[in-house]
């Protein structure tokens, strides 16, 4: 697989909490340099970026990284990235009703935040480490039920990242116009090479731009 053919998956990521806007400014000039799919950074910079930026795909992540958030405050953050120059929006789904099998409010959260980022990406964070596979199955149809655009599996701050059985399990589970973002533990061209053969549409990782520049 093309250097150039991979980069075009990658959502460039940069979401630590002690992050600089020096270390902002460096990923958007990768991105820019690379022409990844989007920067992926935290809410308080989209703003900074889309004006130092406007040409540069801005994604950023709602109720992150815990998703415990109530509703109507994700949807507000979701309204306010967007107004700020977001195009992307990857948010976290609420565990505790995962937990408490309450699939049907999981459902409603997606289907509002979507209805509030309107025709912006939204990807819904499921956070796979976490979950048994009867509930990936289900939150496969809550993100299919709710409209979101993408299924992403990890937040990168849980006990575990993507791993190629559960994309596997996504695939056979989400709707025709759902896609597969993979995020978390990705760190090698392999990696890279695996995750977008098995059907990834978007991968997000800090790492990509490093380990293929010298491929």
């Amino acid at each position: 697989m093309k250097k150039t053919e991979i980069l075009s998956h990658i959502d460039h990521t940069l979401l630590r909490a002690t992050s600089t806007w020096n270390e902002i400014k460096e990923i958007c000039d990768d991105a820019l340099s690379y022409h990844t799919a989007s920067v992926c950074i935290p809410p308080s910079y989209v703003k900074r970026v889309h004006l130092a930026y406007p040409e540069l795909n801005v994604c950023t992540v709602i109720g992150f990284p815990l998703g415990y958030n109530p509703t109507e405050v994700k949807a507000a953050e979701v309204k306010k990235v967007i107004e700020d120059g977001a195009s992307e929006v990857d948010m976290v789904v609420n565990l505790g009703d995962v937990k408490n099998g309450d699939f049907d409010a999981v459902t409603e959260e997606i289907r509002t935040l979507k209805q509030a980022s309107g025709d912006k990406i939204l990807k819904v964070i499921v956070e796979t480490c976490y979950l048994t596979e009867d509930e990936k199955v289900q939150l496969c149809r809550c993100v299919t039920d709710g409209g979101a655009d993408y299924i992403k599996t990890s937040t990168g701050f849980g006990t575990a990242g993507a791993k190629i059985e559960d994309i596997r399990l996504f695939k056979n589970h989400i709707g025709p116009n759902v896609k597969i973002k993979a995020a978390g533990g990705v760190k090698t061209v392999a990696d890279l090479e695996l995750f977008l053969s098995e059907g990834c549409e978007r991968i997000g990782t800090s790492s990509a731009v490093k380990i293929l520049a010298d491929m």
